[in-house]
């Protein structure tokens, strides 16, 4: 089964320096459709200005996923981490039992990100960060674990909970499979490009809600960037 949720349908709001859209119930848009997909809770599409960000501010007890797609975020957490992360790079912040942070657009450019969260398997543990260049050569024509909940997923920033992140960048006219499992689910979006899936096509930014498939064959119709959760 694949619910195809196109970019137009999408919540969000335009604040000036934040054009937020989200692909599910999130802040002032709720729609009890799209509260969540398995233990995927939150899936953000954000532009953010030059100069501006979001000021220091709490979590717990969440997997936060940040996929730059353009420009740059720096962060700043209360655990003394800072970092700047570039297009096509991940950073990772496991709130665990608590911690406050910041992500400014210092660029001189508009940022657009990402931002997904994933609901924990466990609770009670420390908060941590970490972040890590992923080439986009090295996932040209096939899907890399770019986040993992699991230890023999050795290359990918650490997540405390039952999913994945994966990636991959596919020429015009490639086909590449992901290995998915009729007992998972997974949330598909393309950060460039479009694509198509069991006849489907899925444009740039749209969300594809993906159940019941054993083996996933992803076409790419143009030259596409793809972010994946493989969720539980």
């Amino acid at each position: 089964m694949i619910e195809l949720r196109p970019f137009e349908s999408l919540g969000g709001d335009n604040h000036g320096w934040l054009d937020a859209k989200h692909h599910f119930s999130f802040a002032n848009y709720h729609d009890p459709k799209r509260v969540h997909w398995g233990n995927l809770r939150v899936w953000n599409d954000d532009t953010i200005q030059p100069g501006t960000g979001f000021p220091p501010h709490p979590h717990r007890d969440m997997e936060i996923i940040t996929y730059v797609r353009q420009g740059a975020i720096t962060h700043k957490d209360s655990l003394g981490n800072q970092g700047r992360t570039e297009a096509g790079d991940v950073q990772v912040m496991s709130a665990g039992t608590g911690i406050r942070h910041s992500e400014y657009n210092l660029e001189d450019e508009v940022t657009q990100i990402f931002q997904i969260w994933i609901i924990p398997t466990r609770e009670g543990d420390q908060p941590q960060w970490g972040a890590k260049p992923f080439p986009k050569d090295d996932r040209a024509g096939q899907f890399i674990v770019l986040a993992s909940g699991y230890s023999n997923d050795n290359e990918a920033l650490p997540i405390r909970t039952d999913a994945r992140v994966v990636g991959a960048t596919i020429k015009a006219g490639e086909t590449v499979d992901y290995p998915l499992g009729k007992d998972r689910k997974a949330y598909l979006v393309p950060a460039t490009g479009a694509i198509e899936i069991d006849g489907v096509r899925i444009k740039a930014r749209d969300g594809a809600a993906i159940s019941d498939i054993e083996t996933l064959r992803v076409t790419a119709i143009e030259d596409s960037e793809i972010v994946l959760v493989d969720a539980a």
